[in-house]
């Protein structure tokens, strides 16, 4: 049968050098790449400082900046399934580190404590200055429960809280962050480019600020993230075995053929030494399982990574045949629940439907005794529904009532396709009155306003869309549009709705001045 989880290759010399660069704010990335050489490891990194010139507002402002860019990036997507599934994960350890104190209310209330999810394949997930996360497609694909990736995500929370990107920014100096976050957009842009240029022109702008003697600062970044991760995650309530295993998959991904020379050249410490820690942090817990089972629903959730990374239609034909294959019986159901869900998904990605929905009734079969399973298995039929025009189909798939963000999404796609809109305002209204940052739920109210005809409200929606994703001068223009809609002749106006759009277009002005006095990022 062919293999769901696709094969580790080493990263391109050009991506691990590009990454081993922008180590100073892609922290986490050293953790997954190959170990680079010694000329390549003369890197930005300061020695141990206080970060108190550098207030958190400061550093939530220059986090947004960047998140402006990367919103904009064709990788960024909004995926309501996945994005759930993580934010259970990601809630229980904020939750977990309020109560440690390693979140103080200032942080919380002044940082973004925003993920943001990337199609890339490489096997990745990063902090960024105020409160903003980077996490790949490619490693929720790999991930072999909810614990090893709490683990990943547990560790970047704890960069976060422990100030360390703002420690690197004091030490450098008033002029360094602007440099250092053009670094951290370049980076990005520049691992997905197959352009030796792009990492030469780096490599030689960079190179003057390299420093030998800075180079614990990082070792101990590290070690501070992976012994406080380890406590917000299992404190959080998963299994402390699970940051063993992440450990060791993090060291397969990245190929690394360590003998143990040199360790003080590294900029973080040696991952054996790190998965050693963990496994002799693991040892004082011995009223828990030594291995974690995989879990159904979980299975499927990687599955679905899997398939919207956007592997190729060759792949994901050797996905839908998978389902069909003789080692397929011989499977776990937790596997079998995620080969079916990669191979139904594969095939709606590639329009054939009847297939797709064959693949997605296995798939209800197989998860009907478990619950969550069941459930991401409902969803998914909903969605083939909707792709092959069967909204009414889907509609009675799914509970228009539901809290859940994925259900409410798929709901208000099935009304708006159906004409009959009313009934979903209300709840997607609701819900982003409590989420005002929520632009995917925004641009959904707006087709929702537009199925009603209601055109003020549909751009007023859009508007908010913008704000959401930090695009001040778009959202500028569509409260613009809004008010002007309102000013024609013989249309009713919506004293109240009118009030709103003038405060937030002002709100929004300020904004746009604000962001045009801002020195760009180099």
């Amino acid at each position: 049968m062919p293999r769901l989880t696709p094969e580790l290759h080493p990263k391109r010399p050009l991506v691990s050098t590009l990454r081993s660069l922008c180590a100073t704010f892609l922290i986490a990335s050293q953790a997954l790449l190959p170990v680079p050489a010694l000329a390549q490891m003369q890197q930005i990194l300061p020695g141990m400082g206080d970060g108190g010139e550098m207030t958190a507002s400061a550093e939530r402002h220059l986090g947004d900046q960047i998140a402006r860019e990367l919103y904009r990036d064709t990788d960024y997507v909004d995926d309501p399934v996945i994005a759930a599934y993580v934010q259970e994960i990601w809630q229980r350890l904020l939750t977990a580190a309020r109560a440690r104190g390693e979140l103080t209310p200032e942080l919380d209330e002044r940082f973004a404590w925003t993920i943001l999810l990337g199609r890339d394949r490489n096997i990745n997930a990063f902090a960024l200055p105020g409160g903003y996360l980077g996490l790949n497609l490619g490693l929720v694909a790999v991930v072999g429960s909810r614990d090893e990736l709490a683990t990943v995500l547990g560790h970047e929370l704890s960069h976060v809280t422990q100030r360390h990107i703002a420690r690197i920014m004091d030490k450098q100096g008033k002029q360094m962050p602007l440099m250092l976050a053009g670094l951290i957009l370049g980076m990005i842009a520049a691992s997905k480019s197959r352009s030796g240029d792009a990492g030469q022109a780096v490599i030689m702008g960079s190179q003057a600020l390299f420093a030998q003697n800075q180079l614990n600062f990082s070792r101990d970044m590290e070690r501070e993230a992976d012994r406080i991760g380890f406590g917000v995650m299992t404190q959080a309530g998963f299994a402390p075995q699970g940051a063993a295993a992440m450990f060791e998959k993090l060291q397969y991904a990245s190929r690394l053929n360590d003998n143990g020379s040199y360790p003080y050249l590294r900029s973080h410490p040696l991952t054996t030494e790190r998965i050693s820690d963990m496994q002799g942090r693991f040892q004082f817990r011995m009223d828990v399982a030594p291995q974690l089972p995989l879990e159904m629903d979980h299975a499927m959730i990687a599955s679905r990574a899997r398939v919207l990374t956007r592997p190729g239609v060759d792949v994901l034909r050797l996905w839908v045949d998978s389902a069909s294959s003789g080692e397929f019986a011989k499977t776990s159901p937790a596997q079998q629940a995620g080969t079916l869900y990669a191979a139904a998904l594969s095939a709606k990605e590639m329009r054939d439907y009847k297939t797709a929905r064959a693949l997605a009734e296995r798939l209800s079969a197989r998860t009907a005794d478990n619950a969550p399973a069941a459930k991401l298995a409902r969803w998914l039929s909903a969605e083939i529904e909707l792709a092959a025009g069967a909204a009414p189909k889907a509609a009675t798939l799914l509970d228009a009532k539901s809290k859940e963000r994925p259900e409410m999404m798929l709901s208000a796609e099935a009304a708006t396709a159906m004409r009959q809109p009313a009934p979903m305002i209300p709840v997607l209204r609701d819900w982003v009155a409590v989420n005002p940052r929520d632009a995917t739920a925004w641009r959904t109210l707006a087709n929702l306003y537009g199925a009603q005809n209601d055109t003020v409200h549909a751009v007023r929606a859009d508007a908010e869309a913008n704000v959401a994703i930090l695009d001040y001068p778009a959202a500028r223009d569509r409260f613009k549009a809004a008010q002007e809609l309102m000013r024609q002749p013989g249309k009713p106006i919506d004293h109240y709705e009118a009030s709103i759009v003038d405060t937030r277009a002002r709100a929004v002005d300020v904004l746009v001045k604000q962001q045009a006095e801002e020195p760009p990022l180099k």
